[in-house]
């Protein structure tokens, strides 16, 4: 018999990430290669990219909170979908360059949203403290 890991710590492992990059990397700015690739999109001052980093970061941070709460599971599924897709191809299209291991980063957050969208279809049970 094999044990799938309780829904409560899936939930807990895909928040992380999300604090992670939004906390460390892009809010207190230990990844600079984030705001570089943002400071390469076109039409974008430096203060803007900037701006733009701070916001995503904060966001992140966000989505972190609203899969560690489980509401509505499929809609943050597909919200964290649209925004990975979203920087991924950005960086790609803008800033490939700038992303030391382009498949790695595709393969790394597909696997990523896999896991998101398990989390979402997994039903709630019961899982008593420990």
């Amino acid at each position: 018999m094999t044990t799938m890991p309780s829904l409560r710590l899936i939930r807990t492992s895909i928040a992380l990430v999300w604090i992670y990059e939004g906390l460390w990397c892009k809010v207190l700015g230990h990844v600079p290669r984030h705001e570089a690739i943002l400071d390469s999109l076109p039409l974008l001052t430096t203060a803007e990219a900037h701006a733009l980093l701070l916001a995503l970061g904060f966001l992140e941070c966000a989505i972190g909170v609203w899969v560690i709460s489980g509401w509505r599971p499929a809609e943050g599924a597909l919200l964290q979908t649209a925004l990975l897709v979203s920087m991924n191809g950005g960086g790609l299209i803008f800033a490939a360059r700038l992303v030391p291991d382009p498949a790695g980063m595709v393969l790394q957050n597909f696997t990523f949203l896999l896991l998101a969208w398990t989390a979402a279809s997994k039903r709630q049970t019961y899982e008593p403290h420990s």
